[in-house]
């Protein structure tokens, strides 16, 4: 219903209507630390999350801090997002939220999922748990393995205070000449080269376990002779990892790229975890090297870098401690075609990660590379594996003879190192390597394949929500479409021309396209239902997303509400914008959803007066996303696909009873408890369920005579298999 609009409403860009970005976000990582917490989660899963939530934590202050503390020391006073908050009042904040959670990360920790292990026969061993055999052989391999690839270092006036890498663990060593009173104080980093953990002699079945750290500090008089040794405390230092271009500086990208990650192992301090029980003396001595006040100390009651907790959750074996095995199934349109060019021939088809193969994906440029009839494969590439099939496949399209183009992004953050590395080697190759705008991050996925057939040239398209990562696609939910409809292969082929040389932008058939047209475009279709329900048909609004933070999307949202349009938004992330405000946004439902797969499709439905329309892309509603980034937002047009995205996957994921959260007005959310009665809907679950039986029955409906290739669904699967050993 339309709400009366009162003249004692805010206006919408009060900042009490926004949720501050960071505190949003730690909302999110909140909900990870839950699934380490929730006891229907098995054992080794918990362990991950918690692995995830500290990997969450690292990335958070390395360019989320880090951007603040850039802002305070600059002497900039104001916020700059729509809830305004100060950079100062934010840092405090952070602070305050981090270390309860961290708190929590550790008790859980502790209390609840190590003595669990240990009672399955994985055991972590601390320095006083550690048997004479178990010291024995731990001697054996300090003496092998560690001792040649350390270097203790004096921190004296002739020996500075030495530049700490970037989330490296170290052991801060307090210790005096005998018959002198003069206390000395060095530092011995914890080779990164090295395993985590270091496993102990098998007394039975399962696993022991030590740290690396614990062995050596039990060694430290190795590194010392003659020395007295008083104390040992880990440590462990996050830097500032937030870089900017100068885009009028600029004359090679690559370079310059090159440059600022150089820059980036050097960056500020801006986090110091220490042991819980450090000296006081080692704690100042620390904040002095690094510049840091005590806001920026975490005192950390236990084992620091919980990242390290996926080596112990590698660990072969143990199904009872994970969830289920899934496999990811075939796409029956490709299975039963006779070839993959025929298959997209005859049909657009959608696949839904990780609950599909992305077989097919990789199928869809390895077949490329080796078909003569391929003239030439254009792809974007913002994130890939480091063993990435695709980089291989367009290597060998190039030795083939076709013309290939890479478009790189070499501003995928934290990714720079490697992009760059898979630059240098597709130019080795022969691909044609471009690196897009450099004011701009090119984060649309899309790939492109010209292929000589009998009545002429055709084009192949496939475009996605996810990266062209065959790691991250058993473990985040996209989806991809693949189509040969003549108006997508013009919008496809004009985009790349754009990205790769000089053209004014053209009139797209499909795609929307950001910078240039893409938050226009959202905004319009949200007033649309926001005028259809002024004249008295039902507005209706869905968006599936990763993250919700543009103020004039989140404003316009609110206008939509205010006019009566009901809309349900599925926000994994950071979410702005407050539910539930009487008389701004009480039509507003927003909900989070966390389980084993990292949400990370994009969704948007329009109920457009009943003739619904469903576009999925790359983009968020978030300002980067809309104005500083090359996006692709496309639609589903063809009647089955748009149902299956409506009826589906929209729909189940708004029924998840299980793993979804609400979103409070206040920025908390809420577990959603299934009503008396009401089925348990848990979205992940249902979504692998399905993928299973809609496969199973599509090739049980072909005659016995049909030509399938069951060959090629035993290597689909033999496929699957490897790359789940590597994941």
């Amino acid at each position: 219903m339309q709400a009366t609009l009162s003249p004692s409403l805010p206006a919408l860009d009060d900042p009490s209507l926004y949720i501050n970005r960071e505190l949003s976000w730690l909302e999110f990582n909140r909900r990870v630390l839950e699934e380490a917490q929730d006891p229907n989660v098995p054992w080794l899963e918990r362990l991950k999350f918690l692995a995830i939530f500290s990997s969450n934590l690292d990335e958070f202050f390395m360019v989320r801090v880090g951007g603040l503390v850039q802002k305070v020391q600059a002497g900039i006073r104001h916020g700059s997002g729509a809830d305004r908050m100060p950079p100062t009042e934010q840092l405090e904040r952070i602070h305050q939220v981090v270390r309860h959670m961290v708190a929590e990360q550790y008790e859980c920790l502790t209390q609840e999922v190590l003595p669990a292990l240990e009672r399955e026969g994985i055991v972590l061993r601390g320095l006083s748990e550690l048997s004479e055999v178990d010291r024995r052989h731990l001697r054996d391999v300090f003496s092998r393995e560690i001792f040649p690839v350390l270097t203790p270092l004096a921190i004296d006036p002739g020996h500075p205070f030495p530049h700490l890498l970037n989330k490296s663990l170290n052991l801060a060593v307090l210790l005096k000449r005998p018959h002198h009173d003069e206390r000395l104080f060095a530092v011995v980093q914890v080779p990164a080269v090295l395993p985590r953990f270091v496993q102990l002699p098998s007394q039975g079945p399962g696993y022991a376990f030590t740290a690396l750290e614990t062995v050596i500090r039990m060694h430290l008089p190795d590194l010392f002779p003659g020395m007295e040794l008083d104390r040992a405390t880990v440590f462990r230092v996050t830097r500032d990892s937030e870089y900017e271009i100068d885009d009028d500086e600029v004359e090679d990208l690559l370079k310059t790229i090159e440059e600022e990650v150089r820059k980036r192992r050097r960056g500020a301090a801006v986090r110091l975890e220490i042991e819980a029980d450090a000296p006081l003396e080692v704690e100042q001595i620390l904040m002095a090297a690094l510049d840091l006040d005590s806001s920026h100390v975490y005192r950390i009651p236990g084992m620091l870098d919980l990242t390290g907790l996926f080596q112990i959750y590698g660990l072969p074996g143990y199904p009872n401690l994970r969830d289920p095995h899934f496999t990811p199934q075939p796409v029956a349109e490709f299975v039963q075609a006779s070839n993959l060019w025929a298959a997209i021939r005859a049909r657009d088809i959608l696949v839904h990660h990780p609950y599909e193969s992305f077989s097919h994906v990789v199928d869809f440029i390895e077949e490329a590379a080796r078909d003569e009839r391929v003239l030439a494969i254009k792809q974007t590439l913002y994130r890939t594996s480091s063993d990435s099939p695709i980089v291989r496949a367009l290597q060998q399209a190039a030795d083939n003879g076709k013309q290939v183009t890479a478009l790189i992004e070499l501003k995928a953050r934290l990714d720079e190192e490697r992009n760059i590395l898979w630059a240098r080697e597709l130019e080795k190759a022969g691909v044609h390597v471009v690196f897009g705008f450099v004011g701009l991050k090119t984060h649309c996925k899309v790939a492109l394949v010209v292929r000589r057939e009998d009545d002429g040239i055709r084009r192949y398209v496939h475009l996605s929500t996810g990266n062209y990562n065959p790691q991250t696609a058993r473990i985040y939910t996209d989806l991809g479409f693949f189509t040969c409809n003549p108006d997508f292969c013009e919008d496809v082929s004009a985009l790349f021309n754009y990205l790769t040389g000089y053209c004014e932008l053209p009139q797209w058939r499909k795609l929307v396209v950001a910078p240039s047209r893409l938050q226009a475009f959202m905004i319009e279709k949200i007033d649309q239902e926001r005028a259809y329900q002024s004249a008295g048909r039902e507005g209706r609004i869905i968006a599936k997303i990763n993250g919700l933070l543009e103020p004039a999307v989140v404003q316009a949202l609110y206008r939509a509400s205010q006019a009566g349009v009901r809309i349900d938004l599925i926000c994994r992330g950071i979410c702005a914008l407050r539910p539930g405000i009487p008389g701004i946004s009480e039509n507003i439902r927003v909900i989070s959803i966390v389980d084993r797969f990292l949400e990370h499709s994009r969704i948007f439905y329009f109920g457009n007066g009943g003739n619904p329309e469903v576009y999925i892309g790359s983009a968020d509603w978030m300002d980067r996303n809309l104005s500083r980034r090359v996006e692709v937002v496309f639609p589903i047009e063809t009647p089955e696909l748009k149902h299956r995205l409506i009826h589906e996957i929209l729909a189940t994921s708004l029924a998840d009873n299980l793993k979804a959260r609400e979103l409070l007005p206040d920025g908390s959310y809420r577990r959603v408890i299934p009503e008396p009665g009401q089925e348990l809907v848990r979205s992940q679950e249902r979504f692998l369920a399905l993928a299973a039986a809609k496969a199973a029955r599509r090739l049980s409906e072909l005659p016995a005579s049909a030509p399938i290739p069951y060959a090629k669904v035993r290597a689909l699967q033999e496929r699957r298999q490897r790359n789940g050993q590597k994941t």
